[in-house]
């Protein structure tokens, strides 16, 4: 760790970070730099994001914006952010999710480490013998509609660090870039399908 930098952010977490985005095994961004590439310069590569992390100068590069069709009609946007910029994301998710996870309660099965989709249908099934009610409950549209105020008062709550806070800020400003090369600045909501994503369904409790 370097102490002359202004936020400290050790070279191992940007490493294990990039360990992590290798194991997801996602496609290219709007760059078009797929992983096999990324990994051709591996240590610069790895270098850059850590350098301009812990200086502060980290500005994330739009994301790319693919419609999926939903089931029951209409689009919804995946957003696919670059493979530095996930490695990026990675750092601070791990950063902010370890002081954020353990408040959160037992039967949370959301974007949780350790947690999954199959654990919560075993224990659905298990109550399903105790309780002869379900109760189904969603917000409509909810990352498109996504107040970047209250997101971060959400993200305030569980953190004071201010690197994971700035970023956090910069990822929900970053534009959206379509399959066309268009360019769409984003004030509102934010794209599904990237590292820092899942946080905001992590909070959306409390952000409701």
């Amino acid at each position: 760790m370097n102490q002359a930098k202004p936020f400290a952010i050790s070279k191992q977490s940007v490493w294990e970070a990039y360990l992590q985005v290798r194991r997801s095994k996602g496609g290219p961004g709007y760059d078009n730099v797929t992983m096999e590439d990324f990994e051709r310069n591996l240590k610069n590569n790895l270098y850059k994001i850590w350098n301009r992390m812990s200086s502060g100068t980290y500005f994330p590069p739009p994301v790319l914006g693919i419609e999926i069709p939903k089931a029951k009609g209409g689009f919804r946007i995946l957003g696919i952010p670059t493979i530095s910029d996930r490695i990026a994301q990675a750092v601070v998710r791990y950063t902010l999710e370890v002081v954020a996870d353990p408040t959160f309660h037992e039967d949370s099965y959301g974007y949780r480490h350790g947690k999954s989709a199959h654990q919560a249908l075993k224990k659905a099934r298990s109550r399903c013998w105790r309780d002869d009610w379900v109760l189904d409950v969603d917000i409509k549209k909810f990352f498109d509609s996504l107040d970047h105020a209250l997101m971060m008062r959400a993200v305030k709550k569980y953190t004071h660090c201010p690197w994971v806070i700035l970023y956090i800020e910069r990822w929900l400003k970053a534009d959206l870039v379509d399959k066309a090369g268009n360019r769409h600045p984003r004030t509102v909501g934010t794209p599904q399908g990237g590292v820092i994503s899942p946080l905001s369904e992590f909070f959306k409790i409390y952000v409701a």
